[in-house]
Formats: structure tokens, sequence, C-alpha cells
């Protein structure tokens, strides 16, 4: 059974094809690669002695899109990860947000429709929930404000595929995912930002193997046991093998609506300081950061109850914070390794 990952370059995509491959699926990708580059595709190939074909796509390019789409008629799914994902950047850029996120969505439904793809597994985020009244959140809890341009852009890719699947018979899950960190084991793909990293743990990897000087942990002062900001963090590697787990309950027409919701988060609010301390121990490295001022568009605490995912899906996430970071650190020493080697 052949499957469309879109954003199949990425972090969380090309740790995702693994797992598909893992269990049997074949796999094709659409990327534009303007956040990523095939390096990552290499490595699943490594790993699965599979080569990955990926279409070098713009998905708001409509043409372009059902041109792959036209290619890959046997598919039986599609796992759409393909989005901006810089909650700074969004903030000072909206409307590139609104335009990649949503435009790419559109064109996607446009061709699953024409198509009659029957199944389709959205990569939302824990981001839709804002700043939540109550914690652990739980699918059913309320969507309140948006914290920034790149969480409203999951709330609307949310609405849109609900008001898409009450008239149309496409199956759709919407996954909910709290913060990725860690790298497969392998130590051949991990998160491999182009530029700068926005997201902590590939800043701390980075600070602490000397290309970045230091880290600012972006607040210290809110209503938390340490005033640093609180998430769930998980490894992509349970991460990846959600959305493998989603496409068989899918497949196998378990699901009870056209169109359900899953928290994937392993259930534990660890913070930023906690997670620095967690690195240090594993990595024996003393990283040097510093306490800055809050930055826009952070959500104060977010974690999740995962307890429909694990009875539904039979998903479990296995993985703790520290072998998170152990994974993480691998992967940045092994860039660092494959640099000097060359």
């Amino acid at each position: 059974m052949k499957v469309l990952v879109t954003g199949g370059c990425g972090y969380i995509g090309s740790h995702t094809i693994v797992d598909l491959i893992n269990n049997g699926f074949d796999v094709v990708s659409v990327d534009s690669n303007i956040r990523s580059t095939t390096q990552l595709l290499d490595g699943v190939e490594k790993i699965t002695g599979k080569k990955i074909r990926n279409y070098k796509v713009d998905l708001c390019n409509l043409e372009d899109t059902h041109a792959v789409f036209h290619e890959n008629r046997d598919i039986v799914g599609v796992i759409h990860f393909a989005a901006l994902k810089t909650v700074p950047e969004s903030v000072a850029d909206p409307l590139f947000y609104f335009h990649n996120n949503l435009a790419s969505l559109v064109n996607i439904l446009k061709c699953v429709k024409e198509f009659n793809i029957p199944n389709l597994v959205f990569s939302s985020s824990c981001s839709v929930y804002g700043n939540a009244t109550e914690l652990p959140v739980v699918e059913t809890s309320p969507l309140l404000e948006a914290q920034s341009p790149y969480a409203r852009t999951k709330q609307m890719g949310e609405q849109m595929i609900r008001d898409y699947s009450k008239v149309n018979d496409t199956q759709s899950i919407l996954l909910r995912y709290f913060n990725p960190v860690g790298a497969h084991p392998s130590g051949l793909i991990g998160e491999l930002p182009i530029g700068r990293p926005d997201n902590l743990v590939p800043f701390i990897t980075q600070t602490a193997i000397g290309k970045l000087p230091k880290l600012t942990v972006f607040g210290h002062d809110y209503d938390t046991r340490d005033g640093s900001c609180i998430r769930d963090y998980i490894h992509v590697m349970d991460i990846a093998n959600a959305h493998t787990k989603a496409l068989q309950y899918l497949l196998a027409k378990k699901n009870k609506d056209n169109c359900e919701v899953f928290n994937l988060g392993t259930g534990n609010g660890v913070t930023v300081l906690e997670a620095i301390k967690a690195f240090e121990k594993i990595s024996g490295v003393k990283l040097n950061y510093e306490l800055g001022p809050r930055r826009p568009g952070d959500v104060i605490a977010i974690y999740a109850n995962n307890t429909k995912a694990k009875e539904e899906l039979g998903w479990v996430a296995s993985t703790g914070i520290e072998d998170m970071m152990r994974t993480a650190w691998q992967w940045e020493v092994a860039l660092r390794d494959r640099v000097l080697s060359n």
C-alpha cells in the first residue's frame, strides 16, 4: 500500500517515513525544500534500504500538486505535514504563514477529493489549545485564542478538514502533537533546521557543540514551578509511530466519525529549565544559557491527556526526557563528525 507524505524531507516527515516502511507501506514524498533538503531522505534510505522518491513541488501550486496525485493514483492515504512552523517568524510575517499553510491544504483537499483518496492524516499541534485554563488538555478542551499566526493556521486547518469531511467520503484524523524532540537511534536522521533554530532542543544541542554561543531561556517569571514555560516533550519516533497507527486505524475502518482528533503527548509537563538539566545530565556538558524576557507567541504551559490515543490507536509514548535528549545529542555529534570527516 502506497502513502503520500507531504513534507517528507522534514523532521517529523522523515522519521514517519521510516516507521511507515517498517510497517510495510510504500512511500512517496512531496516537499518544496524551502525549509529542508533531501539529506534526511538519504538517511532514511540507509536505515530502511528503500530509496524514497521526493517530488520537489510547492503545494501552493495547484497544477504541480495535481500532477503528483495524477502520477500516484494508487495511494491509500495522505499524511500531510508540509507547513511552516516557526512561531516568531509567524508573528513577524503572518501573511506568509496564512498563504503557505492554508493554500497548500486547500490544494491537498482538492486533489484528495478529485482522486477519491480515502484516508487523510493531518499534522496538527497542541498550539490549537492556546493558553489552556485546565491541564492536562483533552481532545474536547476548548480551543482558546491562538497565541501566534502559526497556531491560528493549525486551528483553521483543522476546521477546514472538519468542514470538508462533513460533505465528502474521505476519512480524516487530526493529530495534535505536543513538542517533538530527539532523533532516530541510528544517528542517521534527526532535526535539521535551516539557519538558526527556534525550537528548544536543537538550540540546546547547537549551543553545547559550539555552533551557537549562548541559549536564551525566554521567560523566567511565569507562574510555573521554576518560572520557565512548561511543555510536553515527546520523542519523534513515538510521534512517527502514531501516524502509522492512525493510518492503520483508518484502513481498518475503526474510526467512529469522518473526522477524529487525538492528542499525542507523554502526559508529563517539563519546564524549559528541567529540559536543560536533563540534557546536561546525559551529555556531561555544562550549557551556556541566560534567562531572558518572554517571547511573543509563547504559551505558558501545555501538556496532554493521551488516554484516547492509547485506548483507540493502541499507541504509547515510550521514551523519557533523558533518552530524548540522548538521541538529540547523538544526532548533533554525528552531524559534527560528518563535517570533520569531509
